[in-house]
């Protein structure tokens, strides 16, 4: 009974996390390629952080699992841009980085608010209080964490994924159309992974991810002095 409420309260915890990070991600997508020359995605209704435009069913779902996942890509027509292969890089790039970012904010919140406590601007002296300060620690830390495994996860080069994206850019255009051909199975096989080996993946994200926690620690522990 108690995993099942744990569990629970994670799913809750994990909703308004998912709601601010996903659709985050997929604007800056849609919001470089707008600036770039591309009207695409704001044509689809992409250019917006309304979650029910970006959420995808599936990659809701496995964050909520197995905390990682994705939202639906937003489209890209790179015939619009100047430099193709520039365009598509910035574009590529735009998602992991809006994460990246977002997990500063959130953990700079959350070393201001640990601030606030520490020289007593916010009281704690009740037991509400406590559990309230808790409470806020745990979302800020899960949310910086979520928004880390989103960038790092989304940078693996597997379609539809922002990494195939970026290595499009970069290999020769013969060599990516033998690449595309196989693009479903690549997918659908790492789609797999996700589901049935997810504690694998995981840990490779982790092994990116945990470094990169610990620098924005470091960083907000120096600016705030804790």
């Amino acid at each position: 009974m108690n995993q099942i409420l744990e569990r629970l309260t994670d799913v809750i915890l994990m909703i308004p996390i998912l709601l601010i990070a996903l659709p985050f991600h997929e604007y800056a997508h849609a919001f470089v390629a707008y600036k770039m020359g591309d009207p695409t995605a704001k044509d689809a209704g992409r250019l917006t952080l309304n979650p029910l435009k970006h959420l995808d069913i599936l990659g809701t779902l496995m964050m909520l699992v197995a905390r990682v996942g994705w939202a639906k890509p937003v489209p890209v027509n790179s015939g619009y841009f100047k430099d193709r292969r520039k365009g598509m890089i910035l574009v590529a790039l735009a998602g992991p980085i809006s994460n990246l970012l977002l997990a500063f904010v959130f953990m700079f919140i959350w070393g201001a608010m640990i601030k606030l406590v520490v020289v007593e601007i916010i009281p704690v002296r009740s037991e509400t209080m406590v559990t309230v300060i808790s409470w806020l620690q745990v979302f800020f830390q899960v949310s910086v964490l979520v928004n880390i495994s989103l960038a790092v996860f989304n940078m693996i080069p597997v379609p539809p994924l922002d990494g195939s994206r970026l290595i499009s850019s970069f290999i020769p255009e013969e060599s990516y159309y033998r690449f595309a051909r196989y693009e479903q199975f690549i997918g659908l096989g790492f789609l797999a992974l996700v589901i049935f080996a997810p504690n694998a993946l995981s840990s490779v994200i982790h092994f990116v991810a945990d470094p990169i926690y610990n620098s924005m620690v470091t960083a907000i522990s120096f600016i705030f002095g804790l």
